[in-house]
């Protein structure tokens, strides 16, 4: 019998479903001699590369992410408008389509992020350093230049090629902490002059950006994804992601830029891939959901009503909204790549309430960025189309698919994570609440550490939502596997 103990056995776990699922965990021999050819970052000296190294760029991102693919800028303007930038890394300067490192990131489409180990879709030399923005370097990108009026309506936008440098990079829950006033000044902020006055201009643009998405309905869930925390090879805890405000800052601007970068493609004739949430064909198995809970919504689909239900219920009942969140994101239905024709009828985006959107702003992590970054600068220098509407149409079905593989593998490890870190402490007790129901058991969820297994005996009648005290009897964690009894068990452990 194997024993899974320590980070390098969940490694090996998550190679396993990397191939499972169709996805590949290592470089080629041919990816890798490509790699010894590429000397330094992209350079390009063409009139169409403007030079905007003096604007204040900044990142943010986690602590540990050293694949940065968008800074952040802005200016103010009269009447209320701010002028954001966003520079996003160009990738395509060194990876060029059809080569031995864009054929890999064809095929896995999306780096996978497991604790245990990131199998980046790009060699780290690339993201993490030759096409990553890094502080100090100077880094070709592709700026999306957008006017936000004093409504959160976007005005005037562009795109266009320029030469970046990163003037400082900050970390998510560091920058959200002074924002919240529960924290002084960052240090890697205070390096730049001014640079507080920039977060601050662009966090208060971002929060009016939000309103206004979420007065047009786009939804806010709270998702149940914790990440183990190592010391060396062990386990030593599993924690959930807070969502902060400098994670809001980022992801507004960012939602922001990608529709400008839909719209330009659109406004210049070109086809784009884009990411689209379609309404629900179940709503009314929402509406039921929603009537458990002694609320109505309307018989046809309403975004905006569905958002005020899921605000009452977080304001009401925060120890269960995550598994509503849950319920309700898997009857929406997942989000899927699309080709849309300039001129078409959008599909949209249900859950984030935007008509044009596509992903443009990750490149470094995510092949649909990548053929949108190649779409974008083949109409800034008039080159043909780098893909055709049958090539493009192959690659939004294999992208979605892919994606989907890279969440599975994900949640996968995530479960053997818990396994692991939870198989020392069998027999001991814990609080928990009841999240399903199904043919195959009743599923539980502890909050400390926060983790789901399966209630493997205990008496019927039990109801989702219930709050109930277990008993941990069992884990494996080659399978992801917790079994719990109900804790006034006597289970002999």
């Amino acid at each position: 019998m194997v024993l899974y103990k320590t980070r390098t056995d969940l490694e090996h776990i998550a190679c396993e479903a990397m191939r499972e699922r169709g996805l590949e965990s290592e470089f080629s021999a041919a990816v890798l001699r490509q790699l010894a050819t590429i000397a330094s970052a992209g350079s390009d000296n063409s009139t169409l590369v403007q030079d905007r190294t003096h604007l204040p760029w900044c990142s943010i991102d986690n602590e540990d992410s050293m694949d940065l693919d968008q800074l952040t800028a802005c200016e103010v303007l009269d009447a209320g408008r701010v002028r954001i930038f966003v520079a996003i890394a160009d990738v395509d300067a060194l990876v060029k389509k059809g080569s031995a490192i864009d054929e890999h990131a064809r095929t896995n489409t999306t780096s996978v992020y497991t604790s245990a180990r990131i199998f980046p879709m790009l060699p780290e030399r690339l993201s993490t350093d030759l096409t990553s923005l890094n502080p100090d370097a100077d880094r070709l990108a592709v700026v999306v230049e957008m006017c936000i009026l004093a409504d959160a309506s976007i005005g005037q936008s562009t795109v266009y090629r320029a030469k970046v440098r990163n003037k400082t990079k900050l970390a998510y829950d560091a920058v959200s902490a002074w924002i919240d006033g529960k924290a002084t000044l960052p240090a890697a902020m205070a390096v730049v002059p001014e640079l507080d006055v920039q977060i601050r201009v662009q966090d208060a643009v971002a929060q009016r950006l939000r309103a206004r998405r979420h007065a047009n309905g786009a939804l806010e869930f709270e998702t149940f994804q914790p990440r183990a925390v190592f010391d060396g090879e062990r386990v030593i805890d599993i924690r959930q992601q807070e969502h902060n405000r400098a994670r809001q800052l980022i992801e507004e601007l960012m939602i922001a830029a990608n529709s400008c970068t839909a719209h330009f493609l659109a406004n210049h004739g070109g086809m784009s891939l884009r990411r689209v949430v379609r309404s629900p064909e179940r709503w009314l198995q929402i509406v039921a959901e929603a009537k458990k809970c002694g609320e109505t919504l309307p018989p046809t689909a309403d975004p905006i009503a569905l958002e005020s239900f899921l605000a009452r219920r977080r304001q009401a009942d925060p120890l269960r909204f995550p598994d509503l969140s849950l319920v309700i994101v898997k009857l929406m239905g997942s989000g899927e790549y699309v080709v849309e024709p300039a001129g078409g009828a959008p599909v949209g985006h249900f859950g984030l309430a935007v008509r044009d959107y596509t992903h443009s702003t990750a490149p470094n992590r995510r092949y649909p960025d990548l053929i949108t970054q190649r779409m974008l600068k083949g109409l800034l220098t008039g080159d043909k189309a780098p893909y055709s509407p049958a090539e493009l149409g192959a690659l939004s079905v294999h992208c979605t698919r892919q994606e989907d593989a890279a969440k599975k593998v994900e949640r996968r490890v995530r479960k053997s994570e818990a396994a692991l870190l939870l198989e020392s402490r069998l027999g001991q007790r814990f609080d928990a609440i009841v999240t399903g129901l199904t043919d195959t058991g009743t599923w539980v969820r502890i909050f400390t550490p926060p983790a789901e297994g399966r209630l493997v005996s205990g008496p019927s009648g039990l109801s989702v939502g219930e709050l109930i005290r277990v008993q941990l009897v069992e884990t494996n964690v080659q399978r992801g596997f917790i079994d719990f009894v109900l804790g006034d068990t006597d289970h002999g452990a």
